[in-house]
């Protein structure tokens, strides 16, 4: 029985994979995306391209090694084409479970002890509940009570870091990308969501201090969640209040 559904689960990734290849632009990055998302998966510590290496190429570490990097950090490959890709697969599964009650705008951090990597500074780190050295980035994920999905994920740069020639120019940070508050990024990505045409979320009444709670929350919600008495701003949905450092995550409905 186990055996059978390890195939079946390593049958339906490889058919996954094979599909998000086909955004990739070039067949020769299939097999490196294909191996950077089994590195993903596999029990390791560090999900760095080189012990990602050791573990899908244990014959040929250096090879792979590189073969990963140049995938990461210089194959030209989409990031919004393949989330696209992504909800196309993903999308028609979990509204199999009921439609799409939600979209939810998040800030996640995630915990860096150096200080090369793009955006990151001391700032409020969901993981770790408190101020420290992080990475944060803004998504917007599409949700019902079974499953949520990401479809837009943009990288925070603080205004210090964004401004900050030597630091970009190291890290290759394009031009086009200037500082932007987290909320402006976010309606950036709902216009985004809108204009492709993703199904709308019919969130939970938001609520303040004093009034009734909301009915139960998807699988996301976490106890740091807040919601804030709805806004109408430039067309859309939103908060009332500027994002709160350490509550930020935030629900609403899009449509109407």
């Amino acid at each position: 029985m186990g055996g059978a559904s390890s195939e079946g689960s390593e049958a339906r990734f490889a058919t996954y994979v094979e599909a998000l290849g086909a955004v990739l632009g070039h067949a020769d990055r299939r097999e490196p995306m294909r191996d950077y998302c089994l590195g993903l998966l596999m029990p390791i510590a560090r999900k760095s391209v080189e012990p990602m290496a050791a573990v899908t190429a244990p014959a040929q570490v250096a090879a792979k090694h590189q073969s990963l990097l140049h995938f990461v950090g210089n194959a030209p490959w989409s990031d919004a084409a393949m989330l696209a890709k992504v909800s196309e697969l993903v999308l028609p599964a979990i509204e199999r479970s009921g439609p799409v009650e939600a979209w939810i705008i998040d800030d996640t951090g995630f915990p860096k002890k150096g200080q090369h990597s793009v955006g990151v500074t001391r700032q409020y780190c969901g993981q770790l509940g408190k101020r420290d050295n992080c990475q944060v980035a803004v998504t917007l994920s599409l949700a019902n009570h079974h499953a949520s999905l990401p479809v837009a994920y943009r990288l925070y740069l603080s205004e210090d870091w964004a401004e900050d020639r030597a630091r970009r120019d190291k890290a290759r940070v394009p031009e086009t990308i200037a500082f932007q508050t987290k909320p402006e990024i976010a309606f950036e990505q709902i216009k985004a969501a809108r204009s492709a045409g993703l199904p709308c979320g019919d969130a939970p009444r938001a609520h303040a201090a004093g009034a009734p709670p909301t009915p139960p929350l998807p699988p996301d919600s976490s106890p740091l969640t807040t919601y804030w008495r709805p806004l109408l701003l430039n067309g859309y949905i939103g908060s009332a209040v500027p994002w709160s450092s350490q509550k930020s995550l935030l629900m609403i409905r899009i449509c109407g």
